[in-house]
This record gives structure tokens, sequence and C-alpha cells, in this order.
């Protein structure tokens, strides 16, 4: 994703790591999906709740976001109960191709990686489903991006997607989304609904974000 430097300004708040820093426990998945949109995802989401979002397997530009202590022990927990991807998680079962998967444990003792095209075991349905909503989260916001920078009439449309998404909980990350909520509350230029929109949901942002720190 070539995004510019718009989005390098918007989340350097992310991007800080000390150097020599330890590296960070991290869950990593991903999923292939030939003739889907997107194609291939790549995920890291590593202990200190940091997120790296791929389309490509050698994309060193992620989307970067953050995730709340919360959100971070839950999905670790799963992890956990999967017994860290040491065991299988496939069905088994003959249903069509949904995408093959992965998770992996990367800087984790034990480590484990796990495969799967379907699988019924319920602590992976509900960890594919974190990463499933954090895809959701990346896509419209890089959706936001693009209306918001090259096509303003454009942006309400987008903004009432990103508002359905918050109202049925498959938003995370919050603050990804801040400063561009921000800069179309600010500006003029975008129309009267939009601003308005974009005021409403930045407020509702913050306040979801301090609730869960």
């Amino acid at each position: 994703m070539n995004r510019g430097c718009l989005v390098l300004g918007f989340f350097t708040l992310y991007l800080a790591v000390a150097p020599g820093a330890e590296p960070q426990p991290r869950i990593f998945y991903s999923k292939s999906f030939p003739g889907s949109t997107p194609a291939y995802v790549q995920i890291t989401v590593d202990r200190t709740g940091r997120v790296e979002y791929r389309e490509a397997a050698d994309d060193n530009d992620p989307y970067v976001s953050k995730l709340s202590p919360s959100e971070v022990n839950e999905m670790f927990a799963l992890a956990e109960k999967l017994d860290w991807f040491r065991k299988p998680l496939e069905s088994g079962l003959k249903v069509a191709k949904m995408g093959e998967k992965t998770f992996r444990m990367e800087n984790h003792d034990p480590a484990g990686e796990v495969k799967f095209n379907f699988t019924l075991d319920e602590n992976g349905k509900l960890l594919h489903d974190w990463f499933e909503r954090l895809t959701e989260s990346a896509i419209i916001r890089a959706a936001l991006e693009r209306t918001v920078r090259f096509d303003k009439l454009g942006v309400n449309k987008v903004l009432l997607q990103l508002e359905s998404l918050y109202d049925r909980k498959r938003l995370l990350g919050l603050e990804q989304y801040l400063p561009m909520l921000d800069r179309v509350a600010k500006n003029e230029s975008y129309l009267h609904m939009a601003r308005e929109r974009a005021a409403g949901l930045a407020e509702a942002f913050r306040a979801a974000t301090a609730k869960s720190e």
C-alpha cells in the first residue's frame, strides 16, 4: 500500500520502538484466499498491543494500530487455550475452501504453528474472528484515507460504513481513525453532514478509548 506522507504523519505515535528492546511475543496470523479481496492478509499482534496489517508478505509499510491491554489479554488468552498453536485446528470436514489460515506464536516459548481451512474449535473460531475484525478495521481505514485525500464527496458514505462497523462492534484500534476524523470535522471543504458525522464519531471513539484504558 503506497499511502505517502499523510499516513506517515498520522501514525508515528505507534511506531516508536526502543532500540535494543527485547522482541515482544506476538501472534502471527495470515490468510491466503486467491480470488478474494484481499487475496492475502498478514497480521501480527504483539504483547504491547501493536498491530501490523499487511496485504503482501513483503510489505515494508504496514498499517499500524494499537489494541487496548484488555483486548491483547483476551487474544493471548485464546492463544494459550489453543496450546500456543501446538495442536491441530482443522475440522477434517468436507467444506468449501475458505482460505488457508495460519496461526503462529513468534518470540515465545513455547512456539507453535497451525494451518487450517475450517475449524470447529470454539477458541479457534473466536481468535479467528479477532483477526477478521482487524482486517475489516484496516480495510475501512484504507477507504477512509483514500476518500479523505481524493474524494471529498465520497467521505460521508465511508463514514456511514465506519459508523456501521462501530455499532456492530467490528472496529478495533479506534485511535487510528482519529487524525482523519478530526481532519474532516475541522475542514469546511467537506460536506456539512460529513463534518458532523466525523465529529460525532471522533467523540465516541475518544470516549470508548478512554474507558478501555
